[in-house]
Formats: structure tokens, C-alpha cells, sequence
């Protein structure tokens, strides 16, 4: 077997803008593929663990959901640092060898009769770990298959292989379990892990950058990744675009063997149909979402996602004929597909490659954990006041997040550029830290006329998040109460290696644009003063300084290189 080319070796591209351009990467192509056999098996599996808790309790059946999603919740930020800090690709293959043990052993036990609802439970929950695993990484990948420009198609054809997996998966899995049982479901998934560990394994990747939080102690790595988006507000936004939608739309997930076998008398086949009938309609979303996007923007396809969702779930809990709920599920599918297509390609394109699995982590723990907490939710008020009553309260939270996600819109990207950029270079110092040392406390004077204080004030406010969110665990901007024109930046940093990363591998050009915008409001021929000081009883001996009772300050001037805000220093 050949080894399959990098990214960069491309077939003549579809036409621009063409939903089907990233096939086009062979790469991307391949694990696609395989990816869509290893979809299929698993909504076959995820059809016979339902089916064989139905004759069970609402709560058990939903609690198929909870296993899956949770250990997402539990795991994706460690996961994200381990995509960030070691070869993603080994990460991969670890979880789908992971996964087909997992997949096997429910196969043995099915077949051998021994499968109790709480071992189904607990293997599918080990099953979750390795998606939970595969998260981040897989999607942190995605910039190495395709062009930039291409990863909003490329999230989009990844929602449909979903979908299209999800129109056939189900109906598969549903025939199998009738005829045949369970056990077989089990076994084409456990299988179905081979194909993307043989795509992995022979892809001859293109050297990558050391992954940067290689050196971060576990906690501080995932710090830097919290840090990050919560001082990032266009990641912030896509994660409450989430929060207003995963809820109310995981009642869907949760409810449909309920609905397929008390509402509608449908059986295992019955209820593949009705899983395959949003596949379909997801996978026809994918030819109309480019003109839906073009017509109603990110934002307005995502309020109208949630009210055809809101829509379906209401008719799902008044209809009990089988035929116009497989044509109310088609629609559903469209609404699917164009609301993850949307988030997944926003939370992608605002992240630079430093933190973007740590940040798709979050995004993969707001997305999941929100079904997790959500599904037994359901179930108890199915098994309460009753599956109407469920369905209706999903869709009018779907409704209220559709009319609340107005007020806070996502934001264009028109000012958001997550491109390295790489403006800062090594501060000289008069001894060479080690990487533990610190924390590091950096301080910046600013000449700034008094006529442009109040513009410099709000330019800094920016800065403050872009000081944040590559590092700084305090800030704060002083002005001097002897020399009003004297503005002091203060900020520290937890690490001499924070601080190197902050200069080699964590500003971006949104960051060097910010701190541009401040610096053309200093007095004309000023530039910042940088300076870097280390604690005094914590810190290094530094040779020819003395300790004194409670400070030690180390300047980080050179004597021929001026320090220039955004062309050289860290101001």
C-alpha cells in the first residue's frame, strides 16, 4: 500500500466557492470516506443500544445519549491540550484502536446474551472517551487538509458525511437488529474503525510546527486555553450561539425511539426510517445552505435553523401518523446541518492554530455537554407529565434562544484574523532565564497627548484582551498622576516560557492591528518603553545584581535597539 500525499497534493479544484472544492485534497477525501463507513456503523450501533433499553423506562433510553455525550463534558479540555501538545495523528489512531475494543467487546457480550442495560451503558460510555479523545484533534486537523478559505465547505460536507450516515445508518442498523440482532450492529462498528486508521497511518502529513504547549504543565495548558476564549469575544458568541441551540435541539435526539414506538407503533425498522428521514434532508441542506447563507447571513441562518427545529418538535408530539412525521424529520435535517455547519465553521476560522483544539474543545464541551445535561432531562419529563409534554417544552426553548440570540449576534469577521503573526522578538536580557522562572512582570510607558487620552484608553481595551488571551494572568493600564501624558501597561505573566510563547507563536494580526491602532496615538517620535521584571525572592540568581528586601527589577532594553509598539517589543 502506497502512502497517500499530503494536503498540498491536489486534483484539479472544483469551481471556486463550490461546496465540493475540499474534496479536491486527497487526503481530505479519504478520511471522508472513511469517515462516512465508520458514521454509518456507528448510528447502527447507536440504534441497537436504543432499541434494546425501549421496553425500559423513557429516562434509561435517554440515558443512551447522556453516555455518549459525557465523557465530552468530562474529557474534551484535557483531550484539547493533548491535540495541542503531542502528533495529532498518533492521538487519531489511538482512539479508533480505542474505540473498535470498545465496539468489540459489546459485540461479544450481544452475541453471548450477557449485555445488561448497565453494561451496554458503561461500554457506550467508554466508546464516548474516544470520541471524546478524537474531538479536538480531528477537527484541529482540518487547516493541515484543506485551504483556509475552504474549511466553511469543509465543516459543511463534515455535517453532511454525518447526516448522510445518518440517512443510512439507521435503517441499516434497524433491519440488522430485526433480523438479525443487535450483536451484528456491534460488530460492522467495531470494524468500521479500520478504515480511518488506514487513511492515518498512510497519510505522509507535512511537517508541522512543534506543537507549542509541548512544555505547559497540564493545568497551565488548560488555563491558556479557558484564558483564551473567555478574552476572545467572537469565540465567546459561537459558544452562546450553542448554548441557545443544543438544548432545546437535543430533544429531537433523545425522544425519537419514544416517539418512533409509543406515538407512531413503529419498530426497530420504523424508527431507522425516521433517523434516515433527517439524514436525507441534511444531506439535500448541504445543495441549498450556500444561497440560505447568502440570503439570511450566519446569523439569520441560525435563528431560522431553530425555528424549523422548534416547528418539527412541536408536530412530532401532536401527529401520530408515521408518513407526515418522516416529512416533518426531512426539514429537521436541513435545519441540522445548517446550524452545525455554521457554528463548526465559525468557532474554526476565529481560533489560530496555538489553541485551536484547546478552543474547539470548549466548543465540542458546550456542544455535547449541553446534550448530556439535556437528555435525561427529557426522559424524566417523558416519564412525568409525558412525551407531549416534552416535545413541547423543547421546542419552546428553541424558540426563546431563536428570539434571545438576536440581541447578542455573532460577530463579523471583518475584524477578526487569527494569522500568526510573529512581530515580537526576544527582549535582550543581561542573563538568560529559565523556562520555569517567573512570573514575569512586563511594563510598558506610553507618551500620549492629553487630546488623545480618552482614544488611547479605549484603543488599550483591546490590547488588554489580546495581553490576556496569549498570556497575561493580571493587566492593568495606569496614568501618571505627576505626568498625565505618562500611561504605565502593567501586565504578568505566569512564566519566562509564557512570555517566549506570547512573542513566537501566540499573536495573531488581529493582535499586531490592535496594538498598532494605540501606537499612532503617541506623541510623534515616542515610542513605548518596555521593560521585564522577574519576582525578587522566587526568581533567578542574576549575575552582578544583589537581592534586596522585596525587589529586583531587570530591564529588557537594549543600548542600540529601540523598543516600538507592535514592530519589535511587547508593547
Amino acid at each position: 500500500m502506497s502512502a497517500i500525499p499530503s494536503a498540498k497534493d491536489r486534483r484539479p479544484a472544483p469551481a471556486p466557492g463550490s461546496a465540493w472544492a475540499p474534496f479536491a485534497a486527497r487526503v481530505f477525501r479519504a478520511l471522508w470516506i472513511a469517515q462516512l463507513v465508520s458514521n454509518i456503523g456507528s448510528w447502527m450501533q447507536t440504534v441497537g443500544a436504543q432499541w434494546l433499553l425501549v421496553g425500559h423506562s423513557a429516562a434509561l433510553v435517554t440515558l443512551v445519549q447522556t453516555a455518549s455525550s459525557l465523557p465530552v463534558v468530562l474529557l474534551a479540555l484535557p483531550s484539547g491540550v493533548l491535540a495541542d501538545r503531542y502528533d495529532r495523528r498518533k492521538l487519531l489512531l489511538a482512539a479508533q484502536f480505542a474505540m473498535l475494543a470498545v465496539s468489540t467487546a459489546l459485540a461479544v457480550l450481544a452475541f453471548a446474551g450477557a449485555l445488561t442495560p448497565g453494561l451496554l451503558l458503561g461500554l457506550t460510555f467508554l466508546r464516548g472517551c474516544g470520541t471524546a479523545l478524537m474531538g479536538p484533534a480531528w477537527q484541529a486537523i482540518q487547516p493541515e487538509l484543506v485551504d483556509r478559505r475552504e474549511l466553511g465547505q469543509a465543516a459543511a460536507l463534515g455535517a453532511v458525511n454525518m447526516n448522510l450516515a445518518r440517512a443510512l445508518g439507521p435503517a441499516l442498523g434497524g433491519a440488522v437488529v430485526a433480523a438479525a440482532g443487535a450483536g451484528w450492529v456491534f460488530a460492522f462498528n467495531a470494524a468500521s474503525y479500520l478504515g480511518i486508521a488506514a487513511v492515518l497511518i498512510l497519510w505522509r502529513r507535512s511537517p508541522v510546527q512543534e506543537p507549542v504547549a509541548r512544555g505547559e504543565r497540564l493545568w497551565t495548558a488548560l488555563d491558556a486555553g479557558r484564558r483564551y476564549v473567555w478574552y476572545a469575544p467572537g469565540v465567546r458568541r459561537v459558544l452562546w450561539r450553542t448554548v441557545l441551540f443544543i438544548p432545546g435541539g437535543a430533544a429531537l435526539w433523545s425522544l425519537l425511539p419514544l416517539v418512533a414506538s409509543r406515538s407512531l407503533g413503529l419498530g426497530s425498522g420504523g424508527y431507522g426510517v425516521l433517523l434516515g428521514a433527517v439524514g436525507v434532508g441534511a444531506v439535500g441542506g448541504a445543495f441549498v445552505l450556500p444561497a440560505v447563507r447568502r440570503a439570511l447571513g450566519a446569523n439569520g441562518t441560525l435563528s431560522a435553523g431553530a425555528v424549523v427545529f422548534a416547528g418539527v418538535l412541536a408536530l412530532l408530539a401532536t401527529t401520530r401518523t408515521p408518513w407526515l412525521a418522516v416529512v416533518a424529520l426531512l426539514p429537521a435535517g436541513v435545519a441540522w446541518i445548517g446550524v452545525l455547519s455554521t457554528l463548526n465553521a465559525a468557532v474554526q476560522t476565529r481560533l489560530p492554530g496555538w489553541v485551536r483544539a484547546r478552543g474547539l474543545a470548549v466548543y465540542l464541551l458546550v456542544f455535547q455537554g449541553g446534550q448530556a445535561l439535556a437528555a435525561p432531562v427529557w426522559g424524566a419529563l417523558a416519564d412525568g407529565p409525558g412525551l407531549t409534554v416534552s416535545l413541547l417544552a423543547g421546542s419552546g426553548l428553541l424558540l426563546a434562544g431563536a428570539v434571545a440570540a438576536w440581541r447578542r449576534p455573532l460577530h463579523g469577521m471583518d475584524g477578526i484574523d487569527p494569522t500568526p503573526s510573529d512581530h515580537w522578538p526576544v527582549p535582550p536580557l543581561v542573563f538568560e532565564p529559565g523556562l520555569s522562572d517567573g512570573p514575569v512582570l512586563v511594563s510598558v510607558v506610553y507618551r500620549v497627548d492629553r487630546s488623545n487620552s480618552a482614544a488611547f484608553t479605549a484603543c488599550m481595551e483591546r490590547v488588554a484582551r489580546s495581553r490576556r488571551r496569549t498570556g497575561a494572568v493580571t493587566w492593568g493600564l495606569f496614568q501618571d498622576g505627576a505626568d498625565p501624558e505618562r500611561f504605565v501597561e502593567n501586565y504578568l505573566v505566569g512564566s519566562w516560557q509564557g512570555h517566549l510563547a506570547q512573542h513566537h507563536s501566540r499573536l495573531t494580526a488581529t493582535d499586531h492591528r490592535d496594538e498598532e491602532r494605540a501606537r499612532r496615538l503617541l506623541v510623534e517620535g515616542t515610542a513605548p518603553e518596555v521593560t521585564h521584571a522577574f519576582d525578587a525572592a522566587a526568581g533567578p540568581v542574576v549575575p552582578g545584581t544583589e537581592k534586596r528586601a522585596g525587589v529586583a527589577t531587570l530591564t529588557g532594553r537594549g543600548e542600540d535597539e529601540e523598543p516600538v509598539l507592535g514592530a519589535g517589543r511587547d508593547g
